[in-house]
């Protein structure tokens, strides 16, 4: 992980350099927080300061710019220095967001010290308190700019609105498919299935 090879660490463990931790069978161990402080101290890329903005489609570019700008204000006005600005567009609740995901990466390897976003839902719909957390362990803060006070209520509300307007877009794609799904003879088969189920149910 850290790209050294055993002999070098049994080295460092007997002169201090990175000391080890011993099992009752006496075989030498590493904890996470061990490889994160290497990482810290170790990496002359640590310490990036990384802009984080995301839009749902991309007819809000403009809202991205907005976010950025916004954000190297935020930045600028506290002295802090923006090493990077990443950029996805892509619904909050997908997890597959090639740029979001190598962001986490970046700050797994101990790259990056800073993440700066304007809503918290703006870098994750949900589970942004884990997130928080994890990276957190990791040596990384991240901080929500604009970060409203909600009640419980209302955050209910806007994560229900959020999940129906995503798998609204969905069933609005799956229409320009409606032909090729209708002579797909597997997909028909089970549609056919899940009727059947339903009007059992309800009769």
């Amino acid at each position: 992980m850290i790209g050294v090879s055993v002999k070098t660490l049994q080295r460092w463990d007997r002169k201090g350099i990175l000391k080890a931790f011993r099992t009752p069978t006496n075989r030498r161990y590493y904890t996470h927080k061990q490889y994160v402080d290497y990482m810290n101290n170790s990496n002359p890329k640590r310490g990036k300061t990384i802009i984080y903005a995301r839009v749902s489609s991309s007819s809000s570019k403009e809202d991205l710019i907005n976010q950025i700008g916004f954000l190297k204000q935020y930045a600028s006005s506290r002295g802090m220095v923006v090493d990077e600005v990443v950029e996805d567009i892509g619904s909050g609740l997908n997890y597959n967001r090639k740029n979001w995901n190598k962001l986490i990466e970046d700050c797994l390897s101990g790259v990056v010290k800073t993440i700066l976003v304007t809503h918290k839902d703006r870098f994750v719909r949900f589970g942004f308190d884990w997130f928080e957390k994890f990276l957190k362990s990791n040596g990384v803060e991240i901080i929500a700019v604009n970060n409203e006070d909600l009640s419980p209520e209302e955050e209910l509300i806007n994560d229900l609105i959020s999940i129906i307007y995503v798998f609204s877009c969905r069933i609005c794609g799956l229409r320009k498919y409606k032909k090729q799904i209708k002579e797909d003879n597997e997909i028909a088969k089970e549609l056919q299935k899940r009727k059947m189920k339903h009007d059992g149910a309800v009769s």
